[in-house]
């Protein structure tokens, strides 16, 4: 009876190990891989491998309180007057967004390294693979 219940024991051991789903190691998509915002202006890029991978935040570091985890009706629609209200330079330099952490004291300021963020439409048409007319940089 003993043997039985061992045996019995072991199978669904090895049962539950094996039908066990397996979880990924974290990759781009599992913490979003990079932003491109190109309204209301080209363009600013955020990277999340950089602030989850490199600086190892933690994603509650952003989300929920200063950034929403899943984007706005204005955000999928890319709505122009959402973005030139919400995201604008103004709003960073009153510590909202971005500027909540980039504020000259916990990262760099957000209004003193501009093209560290801001990278432009040669830069945009870089990261989409578009040519430029300028030698194709």
């Amino acid at each position: 009876m003993i043997k039985k219940m061992i045996f019995l024991f072991v199978i669904t051991f090895f049962v539950a190990v094996l039908t066990h789903p397996v979880t990924p190691a974290a990759s781009d998509e599992d913490h979003g891989g990079d932003i491109i915002y190109s309204i209301p202006l080209k363009s600013v890029l955020f990277s999340h491998k950089i602030h989850v991978e490199d600086l190892e935040m933690d994603c509650d570091n952003c989300h929920d309180d200063i950034f929403e985890m899943v984007p706005s009706e204005g955000e999928k629609n890319k709505d122009r007057v959402f973005f030139e209200a919400k995201y604008c330079m103004k709003a960073l330099n009153e510590g909202k967004y971005c500027g909540s952490c980039h504020d000259g004291s916990t990262a760099f300021s957000a209004d003193t390294q501009c093209a560290r963020c801001h990278i432009g439409v040669k830069g945009y048409n870089r990261l989409m693979g578009k040519e430029t007319g300028e030698g194709g940089l």
